[in-house]
């Protein structure tokens, strides 16, 4: 890989994204949440620049990347097909990768599906999706309810009755840092997102629960001390996979990496430290 540093560029498959460092660094991908964008990275990536250079994607639908009028639909394959393509023409032949989320989602799918050169995971207040049609389907009707409303509501509307949810209970105690996620947020086009969540919302994820055990690299499986949901999963999750394991970080919910930057640097760099 040439030498880049803050470079953006756009993928061949119109993929915009952030890299920072430099060639001689392992390197970090980063996948952000729903409504997210790479930026959203920008300060962790910056705590790990010592030793760490970092890939900030913009997934489709989300900040730079805007799905094109008539292009296929990005679900997970076609976005991990596309991931596959931008590492390849960065060359770059080994990496980590750390999701959140959606973004966390999309990292499970990627790693079990198209491994390649991926060699540590980690995957914060993420699920390996729904186990049955039935859940699916209802999280599709769900989805399909918030993708009519982002198009045709009132955004910071909607912006403010998703951060009322219980997940994000721990966010809405420090009204600054909520009124600064929703302003970036507002950054985003709301049909855009729409978009995302009808191809790669939870009620569009493959099941990957029975696929777990299969998985090829060590994973590091995060969640907060105050959400209890994706401690479970968590805990499922590492109970079926051999190769992964779970941590509880405190003083946090479900946006660790927002919440208690420096406890999930800490383990971030921990986890992707060479073995002695």
């Amino acid at each position: 890989m040439g030498k880049r540093k803050r470079d953006t560029v756009s993928s061949a498959d119109a993929i915009q994204y952030t890299f920072r460092g430099e060639s001689n660094q392992p390197v970090i991908v980063f996948l952000h949440g729903f409504m997210g964008r790479g930026s959203d990275w920008d300060a962790m990536a910056a705590e790990l620049a010592p030793s760490h250079a970092s890939l900030l994607v913009d997934l489709p639908g989300h900040g730079r990347t805007r799905i094109g009028p008539g292009a296929r639909v990005p679900d997970f394959e076609t976005t991990c097909a596309a991931l596959d393509r931008l590492v390849a023409g960065l060359e770059m032949a080994r990496h980590a990768v750390v999701g959140y989320s959606m973004g966390g989602r999309l990292a499970l799918y990627w790693a079990l599906r198209h491994p390649g050169g991926i060699e540590r995971l980690v995957l914060e207040s993420a699920s390996p999706g729904l186990r049955g049609e039935g859940e699916r389907a209802a999280r599709r009707a769900e989805d399909e309810r918030r993708a009519i409303e982002l198009e045709t509501g009132d955004f910071e509307a909607f912006l403010r009755r998703w951060y009322a949810m219980p997940l994000f209970a721990s966010l809405a105690r420090d009204p600054e840092r909520l009124e600064g996620v929703i302003a970036r947020r507002l950054e985003n086009d709301p049909a855009q997102l729409a978009a995302s969540l009808r191809a790669a919302g939870t009620g569009r994820q493959p099941s990957l629960w029975n696929e777990l055990g299969g998985l090829s690299m060590p994973a590091l499986l995060l969640a907060g001390e105050e959400d209890a949901k994706f401690q479970g999963i968590a805990s499922a999750m590492a109970a079926a996979c051999p190769a992964a394991r779970a941590e509880v970080v405190a003083g946090c919910g479900h946006n660790i990496h927002l919440e208690q930057p420096g406890a999930f640097a800490q383990r971030l760099r921990a986890f992707l430290a060479p073995a002695e």
